[in-house]
């Protein structure tokens, strides 16, 4: 039998320098350090985090990205556009950080993955999904 996947722990990210990465990424988001290492930062996502890594060694990513949840995709597009941070040609709100990285950012409403209600609770949300997240998490009979 083989083991089914249950969901993503972290993602680590090469920056070039661990301050400057916190630097850009607080500029946009409401930062909460779950731990500092040498060359490693480690940013608290309730259940999840983000791992910032010292010392980039590849180009800048073309076709790869990951995704960040937010509560509030309008405010991170605004701040962004205030920040002069070019956002990527279409319909999503795509970004490259300095370091390359290529950043989605989508609204927890819009989206079927979830967060358990004490997660939330411990993170000071209090969000909900709207109809079209619903029907997606109803179709697959987590709902």
């Amino acid at each position: 039998m083989l083991s089914k996947l249950v969901g993503i722990n972290h993602v680590a990210l090469e920056v070039d320098s661990i301050d400057a990465a916190l630097e850009f990424y607080g500029r946009f988001f409401e930062l909460h350090l779950r731990g500092v290492a040498p060359g490693m930062a480690f940013i608290d996502l309730g259940d999840q985090f983000l791992a910032l890594s010292e010392g980039r060694e590849q180009g800048p990513d073309h076709g790869r990205h990951f995704g960040l949840v937010v509560d509030d995709k309008d405010a991170v597009r605004a701040a962004l556009e205030a920040a002069d941070v070019a956002i990527e040609p279409g319909s999503r709100l795509d970004f490259r950080d300095p370091w390359g990285n290529r950043v989605e950012v989508v609204d927890y409403r819009d989206i079927q993955f979830t967060k358990t209600p004490a997660v939330l609770a411990g993170m000071g949300l209090d969000l909900d999904k709207r109809d079209e997240a619903l029907a997606q998490l109803r179709d697959k009979g987590l709902l």
